[in-house]
């Protein structure tokens, strides 16, 4: 057995790029001045364009492509203030980025989802572990390094803002969305890990952003379909969900995202879904993915009260973004135009991914022209989104250099990290067989791997996993079901696992938000994996997803938790099973009915 320990990060913490400063959420005196001085020039439509950011999947666009048009038309018409990246190539996503900063009047504030390095977003470049493979490891300075390095590649991306940590408790086991983006479900330890990733972030020159405000992580609803209501009181939300948010704000978070989450019990005001004749199609859902909560209670993104809560009793003074617009959360209950005046009203500084920008943007010029909306309060996030962008270096270099990326992204470093965090994740929940680590099994012995997945992936999923067994010298054999899987597919899988000598169930149920069957084992796999436990063949279950997947199979004997699909999970699941690494892994999050947290079998590697 192994002992515990806390080791340190053997990774090397290269330096920041060079003319990179440290980014502070308290303005310096310099980017006061300028922006109070562009703000008394700037038009109306100006200052409300600057509270804007528009979400796009970078491409190649030609210029005279609608899609080219459409863009520059929000940069150079609705003077938008910022860009949100999510999936596209690393050049195509710079080069365009370039462009819309050449075309803009003002410095945008380009942002992207980068909660597991660049690799979330930017096709190409290494996949970080997710927040709860960090908590495994249960040392804060592996999410020191994480921030670190994701801000270094963010900058050499032309990102200046970051749209991470996630600062959720994930104290609800069938929560759909948070789940594995989390850190862990005890509030003290995420707040730990939290600021820990700020300071390595923002001491790299870009803006963190703690989310989802006050805390979405004790729901069973995706805010991407519907409206949460997490009924708690504030005494409750005081002690769990507000923790990490404290810690954030300590620690000198730049940025807070608010969510679409209702909190019926601190701020109880109702809101009606809208006629269906009003509401926007669903964007980040489908049509019959939407929940719809007839009783629901105005979401803290537009609730005066919880950012009073956030600005008042935190303390908090940075950027306030919404979380994106075009969620059902909000587009449920609200239009475009109603949704943006009402986020304005409650504190919020930048209005994140408008599903109708154009819309968002004529709503707030028609509340200050009406008077409903001073234009004082818009020139107060104006200021504050101004001033950021000066003291990010942005009003000096607006453009990043192609020539750059490739010496400062997807380098050796990151993919050091990424193995190093997941060696250090992989959690031994459940031994009883004790298959594990399978030095008993002879070198010419047969494996069969049951790859389930809750993806379009099957073609790929389970390959980093196999080829890490195949490359020890192992003869595995892997066949993946999903969604698609027919009654004849699942027999001949268990056909095939029954002359096997030991048969491997990789779960790969993961996240997937706006999916009605996210985090879950499709039925066909699920059905194949209660056959086989049924029959008492030698048996390995990892989890490379879902922690709590062992609830809905609890007779399974081995189980070992990797957190996500990741290559470096994947590789590093395949040499803890072989003995080849230590496993020290311990649980961030609890198994009710099955295990606490902090369970994790430590086992010493084959000398």
């Amino acid at each position: 057995m192994l002992a515990p320990q806390l080791l340190r990060p053997s990774v090397a913490h290269a330096k920041s790029i060079a003319g990179i400063k440290s980014y502070s959420s308290k303005p310096t005196t310099d980017a006061l001045k300028w922006a109070d001085k562009e703000l008394r020039r700037m038009s109306l439509d100006e200052k409300i364009g600057q509270l804007v950011s528009v979400g796009i999947n970078a491409t190649f666009l030609n210029q005279d492509s609608d899609a080219f048009k459409a863009l520059r038309h929000q940069i150079e018409d609705n003077h938008v203030g910022g860009i949100i990246l999510f999936r596209g190539p690393v050049y195509e996503s710079v080069v365009l980025v370039n462009r819309m900063q050449n075309l803009a009047r003002y410095p945008l504030l380009i942002s992207s989802d980068l909660e597991a390095g660049a690799g979330m977003r930017f096709d190409d470049t290494v996949n970080l572990p997710w927040n709860m493979a960090v908590g495994a490891t249960d040392n804060p300075d592996y999410a020191r390094l994480q921030g670190a390095l994701t801000a270094r590649e963010a900058r050499a991306l032309g990102v200046q803002q970051i749209y991470a940590p996630v600062a959720d408790v994930n104290n609800n086991a069938a929560n759909p969305v948070i789940n594995v983006r989390s850190y862990g479900e005890d509030p003290a330890a995420v707040g730990r890990f939290v600021a820990a990733f700020i300071e390595g972030v923002q001491s790299n020159g870009v803006i963190a952003t703690a989310k989802h405000f006050p805390g979405h992580g004790d729901t069973a609803t995706d805010s991407h379909r519907g409206l949460p209501q997490i009924d708690v009181s504030r005494e409750r939300l005081n002690a769990i969900e507000l923790v990490p948010f404290r810690a954030a704000v300590k620690s000198g978070v730049g940025s807070v995202m608010t969510g679409h989450i209702a909190m019926p019990q601190v701020d109880p005001t109702a809101v009606v879904p809208l006629p269906k004749a009003v509401k926007l199609k669903p964007i980040d859902t489908d049509e019959g993915g939407e929940v719809v909560v007839e009783n629901g209670t105005m979401p803290t993104t537009l609730s005066p009260v919880m950012n009073g809560i956030l600005r008042r009793d935190l303390g908090f003074d940075g950027l306030i973004v919404t979380d994106a617009m075009s969620m059902s959360g909000l587009t449920l209950y609200f239009t475009q135009e109603e949704a943006s005046v009402r986020a304005l009203e409650a504190g919020a500084d930048l209005l994140l991914k408008p599903a109708d920008p154009d819309a968002a943007i004529r709503g707030v010029r028609e509340a200050v022209l009406k008077g409903r909306l001073k234009e004082q309060r818009i020139d107060e996030s104006a200021r504050r989104l101004l001033a950021a962008k000066y003291d990010l270096g942005l009003v000096k270099q607006r453009t990043s250099s192609l020539d750059a990326i490739d010496r400062n992204v997807a380098g050796k470093e990151s993919v050091d990290l990424a193995r190093e965090i997941a060696e250090h994740a992989i959690t031994l929940v459940r031994n009883d067989d004790q298959l594990v680590p399978l030095n008993s099994l002879k070198p010419e012995a047969r494996i069969f791997n049951l790859a389930i997945t809750n993806g379009d992936d099957r073609l790929w999923i389970a390959n980093a996993f196999s080829s890490a067994m195949a490359n020890s010298g192992r003869k595995i054999e892997t066949v993946v079901l999903d969604d698609r899987s027919s009654e004849a597919e699942v027999q001949k899988a268990l056909e095939r696992a029954s002359r096997a000598d030991i048969v491997i169930a990789s779960l790969y149920g993961r996240v997937r938000t706006g999916q009605a069957r996210s985090v879950g084992l499709p039925e066909p796999g699920a059905k194949a994996l209660i056959t086989l436990i049924g029959s008492r063949m030698r048996l390995v279950g990892i989890s490379f997803g879902n922690p709590y997947l062992l609830q809905s199979f609890p007779e399974l004997q081995t189980y070992i938790v990797a957190y996500g699909d990741m290559p470096s999970l994947q590789q590093a699941a395949a040499r803890a099973l072989l003995g080849q690494i230590d496993v020290t892994g311990k649980l961030p999050i609890s198994l009710p009915g099955l295990y606490p947290r902090g369970t994790g079998i430590q086992l010493k590697r084959i000398q």
